[in-house]
């Protein structure tokens, strides 16, 4: 990461590097403050450490100086409550936490970032090692963070376009692998990221109409919201280049509607996870993967297959391991994803994840494509297909629903049962409930804003 920055202020030292609501920081003033926290860290000693931050200004010189430094940072949710962090903290063995709260208790010992970013003293020389740990979202029990390696993620970028004049929205949580990625494709390309808090679609929506944003990537939900959001306040959308969206499945009613808001904007798909970095793009404008891409004696070049219904892949910018576990090591690189597909034709399609099947009374039902017929329905602005259990049948199918602001709830009951009625009767939502919120599949609640 530290490379990646140090080649775009090279290039660009007084270009912004990153916006956020208290200001600008130019790439020069990122790079200097990066090396103070690499000071910083090497004089205290500190080779592991937590982090817990919402200013992506700090956040950005606090993991480039941690790469220079050859330090591990592990970033946690801005609003992580002090309990869990402290539990999920020792299991992870971190005992230091870099961050501005004074509610975080006495579990370890709390280091005020500002301290390290002004910190002076001689920077080290690059670290042979930059080591960066992510936590994996949408686990239970004990937590668990894969361990990256800063120069194999980076080298996925190392040969971007400089593309100063763009602005990146930061829509998903740096936390996550996916805003990890963003931030390495602004610092590859010399770009600006715009990260606005809190990372809400009505906040990304402002960064939209008022700084100028061209970029954007996000989740599908993001962009349900976000779109809502504008049709709610009646405002014109800009002109974007680049349309981005991963993390979850994407339906295609959402395509479409993201390609008429963005008529002009090159629509990309992209699928990721923690473990595996960034495994495949499409910008053909349909849904799931081009099959062109699995593994055959035809195409032994292929990254992708499908074993019993599951996509495996081999990718090169893959963790290391889980942290306190061995390195993955594999005979032949394959991993197991997680993810259900289905060969249709010449496309692989998405059928949810193995852990959210529903056994209703031995049938097995895949939440995503109820909630593809939930969400194309008028009125619906997202929605959450999951399992609820049941005396009798094991789980019954539950569909939490975010509403038009408009909406008549009963006519959208209605609908709701319409729009799924052709499907097996197993399939069928047996609980419909309409809420104000939810939580997508990377761990973040995504808020309808009223009035």
């Amino acid at each position: 990461m530290i490379d990646l920055l140090e080649r775009a202020a090279a290039g660009e030292p007084s270009s912004p590097a990153v916006v956020t609501h208290r200001g600008s920081w130019t790439y020069a003033e990122v790079l200097a403050a990066a090396r103070n926290v690499a000071a910083a860290l090497v004089e205290r000693g500190i080779t592991r450490f937590a982090v817990v931050e919402e200013d992506a200004a700090r956040l950005v010189p606090l993991l480039a100086g941690a790469a220079l430094a050859g330090a591990e940072p592990c970033q946690y949710q801005p609003d992580t409550d002090p309990a869990e962090l402290a539990d999920h903290a020792a299991q992870l063995g971190h005992d230091v936490v870099v961050s501005r709260r004074t509610d975080l208790g006495e579990s370890f010992q709390v280091v005020d970032p500002d301290a390290l970013l002004a910190h002076v003293g001689e920077p080290p020389a690059a670290s042979a090692g930059q080591p960066l740990l992510i936590r994996t979202t949408g686990t239970t029990g004990a937590p668990k963070a894969a361990r990256h390696d800063w120069r194999v993620l980076s080298g996925t970028v190392a040969g971007a376009r400089q593309r100063p004049g763009q602005r990146w929205l930061l829509a998903y949580g740096p936390h996550q692998m996916s805003g990890v990625q963003v931030l390495m494709h602004v610092l590859g390309s010399g770009a600006t990221l715009v990260a606005p808090f809190p990372r809400q679609p009505r906040d990304g929506l402002a960064a939209l109409l008022d700084p100028g944003v061209d970029c954007v990537s996000a989740t599908p939900t993001y962009w349900r919201f976000l779109l809502a959001e504008a049709r709610s306040r009646g405002v014109d959308l800009p002109p974007l280049q680049q349309v981005t969206l991963g993390g979850e499945a994407v339906p295609p009613d959402l395509l479409a509607a993201v390609r008429a808001a963005f008529p002009t904007a090159r629509v990309s798909q992209v699928y990721a996870s923690t473990e595996l970095g960034s495994v495949a793009s499409v910008t053909d404008g349909r849904p799931g993967i081009s099959a062109d891409r699995l593994h055959s004696d035809a195409n032994p070049d292929g990254t992708l297959k499908v074993v019993d219904g599951q996509l495996w892949v081999r990718s090169g910018v893959g963790m290391l391991g889980y942290v306190g576990e061995p390195d993955v090591a594999t005979e032949d690189g394959w991993r197991a994803t997680g993810d259900l597909v289905e060969v249709v034709g010449d496309r692989i399609e998405f059928r949810g994840r193995d852990s959210e099947v529903i056994n209703v009374g031995g049938v097995k039902v895949h939440p995503l494509p109820v909630e593809n017929r939930i969400t194309a329905v008028t009125g619906v602005e997202a929605a959450r297909v999951f399992g609820r259990a049941n005396r009798l049948t094991g789980a019954i199918v539950a569909a939490e629903i975010v509403p038009s602001a408009d909406a008549d709830h009963d006519e959208l009951k209605a609908a709701v049962r319409a729009a799924v009625e052709d499907l097996p009767r197993a399939w069928h939502p047996r609980s419909i409930t309409f809420v104000a919120a939810l939580e997508t599949k990377g761990g973040k609640t995504i808020r309808r804003i009223e009035g």
